[in-house]
């Protein structure tokens, strides 16, 4: 399986390239910036882009779908309770990022569906607390945690759907019963390192560790 963690945009929002060596089937999470320069590291690696997958539908993350979908034809999968808001978003947040307002979702996933490339399939963990339809990404060994998990931290609930309580009870009961040895790869580039692993925050982290 190739992973490829690029840091776009400036916000930095860590968006990711996954794709199957086998087949050449690829997906991109998170793709808010830089389309062109996703692309680029996936012809790089005989890769083509099937699916957006957003992990939730925030402006910093989904900004770069539109560009995306032009350049590739790939179809937009987000949680069915994201969907709606794709063609929602504030107009004071899109000028305030430069963004272009998202295509509409191609298809919708809710808790335990497989989003599979190729020879690779990810599996739908359902994390509302951020916001309501966030999702985390699985497979063995390494989970894609969007704005839920942080290396260090976790993600903001003072937004609109946002609620501190239902997110610790998705970390703590979700994401901490995965294998210790899990990667934990984050929406964002806010810690002291890009990646952690699932038993490292269950210890460290300061909002919802044992320490």
């Amino acid at each position: 399986m190739f992973v490829k963690q690029v840091e776009v945009g400036r916000f930095a929002v860590f968006a990711y390239l996954v794709g199957s060596e086998t087949t050449g089937d690829a997906l991109v999470i998170d793709p808010a910036a830089d389309g062109e320069g996703l692309l680029k590291e996936a012809e790089k690696n005989k890769l083509r882009i099937k699916y957006i997958v957003n992990t939730h539908s925030h402006i910093d993350h989904v900004m770069g779908n539109k560009r995306m979908k032009e350049l590739t034809g790939a179809k937009i999968v987000i949680h069915e309770a994201e969907a709606p808001y794709l063609s929602q978003q504030a107009a004071h947040l899109m000028h305030m990022f430069s963004a272009e307002p998202s295509p509409p979702a191609d298809s919708t996933v809710r808790e335990n569906d497989l989003i599979t490339v190729g020879d690779i399939s990810l599996k739908v963990i359902h994390t509302p607390g951020h916001s309501p339809g966030g999702i985390c990404l699985y497979t063995d060994g390494l989970v894609f945690t969007g704005d839920t998990l942080f290396v260090g931290g976790v993600g903001r609930t003072d937004l609109e759907g946002g609620s501190w309580q239902v997110l610790v009870n998705s970390i703590r009961n979700k994401l901490f019963t995965l294998p210790d040895a899990t990667v934990v790869l984050p929406g964002h580039n806010y810690g002291e390192a890009s990646k952690s692993t699932i038993g490292l925050e269950k210890v460290h982290n300061p909002y919802v560790g044992s320490q």
